[in-house]
């Protein structure tokens, strides 16, 4: 179960719409809610006059993210949430994410509310030691979690997200696991290993009281837009998955996968690193 949410608190045009996905999810499940707005640090090697323009100017960004914290306190007051509190965190945004993420039990955020946004959200997801719900920028979150799709090929990645994902999928409707192999994959050649290694994932999940089924597939396309294809089909509203990569700061090697869902994502992402 989750019981803390940490969510990042973003001015742009799609961060009033994420809060509130946020403020729904702890609603569901009776979390205590974090609002995060990192403000970013302030460069050291700079002249004195450049120094002190710059200061004015990060304290007007300071002060900015002050004020998107108390409005976030403030409207989660009145959507009847009572176990909230938000701050602005002078710390660079990722950094600031992954930390505050290890006290919390799912990290939620958009897909284009980082600055450099397709780098700093792949950061974010390979660092944090939470999972990280990962919200499209295009169009608007209607429902989460009624319809899930994860994706599974048995890596300790995939096996993570399940078990991160757990308490959305308790609650779901429909929640279909599906393994894709390579394009051109005879999956009678694959023999009845995969298989039972597919249905004792979904003995695993009933054994939690979740209801799924399981595909094995061979895909026509890359994986990433095959699973995107197969949301699309199965009217999936999150899609469950391991993300693979170096979790290093200055050599980020993703996946093929994971680097096309985040940048082409159509819905809700969990990902576990």
């Amino acid at each position: 179960m989750y019981r803390s949410l940490l969510v990042h608190l973003d001015d742009g045009e799609h961060g009033a719409a994420h809060a509130e996905v946020a403020r729904q999810l702890a609603r569901r499940f009776g979390a205590h809610l974090v609002g995060l707005a990192p403000v970013g640090r302030m460069p050291v090697s700079m002249s004195f006059a450049a120094t002190a323009a710059l200061a004015d100017a990060m304290d007007a960004v300071r002060a900015r993210a002050q004020r998107r914290a108390d409005d976030f306190v403030a409207d989660c007051h009145a959507a009847g949430l009572t176990s909230v509190e938000a701050l602005a965190d002078d710390e660079d945004a990722v950094v600031s994410l992954v930390e505050h993420a290890h006290c919390s039990d799912l990290l939620i955020l958009g897909q284009g509310e980082l600055p450099d946004a397709s780098i700093a959200v792949e950061q974010v997801v390979l660092m944090s030691a939470r999972p990280t719900l990962v919200l499209p920028w295009a169009g608007r979150v209607q429902t989460l979690g009624e319809r899930v799709l994860v994706a599974w090929n048995g890596s300790p990645e995939a096996a993570r997200a399940v078990a991160d994902a757990m308490p959305l999928l308790c609650q779901a409707r429909e929640v279909t696991v599906m393994r894709c192999e390579p394009p051109g994959t005879d999956l009678d050649d694959l023999g009845g290993l995969m298989r039972e290694r597919l249905e004792a994932l979904r003995r695993w999940l009933m054994w939690h009281g979740v209801d799924a089924q399981v595909r094995l597939e061979a895909s026509t396309v890359d994986a990433g837009n095959e699973l995107l294809s197969r949301a699309a089909d199965l009217g999936a509203d999150l899609l469950v998955m391991g993300a693979w990569g170096r979790p290093r700061w200055t050599e980020r090697v993703l996946g093929g996968a994971t680097r096309t869902l985040l940048r082409s994502m159509t819905l809700p992402v969990l990902m576990s690193h």
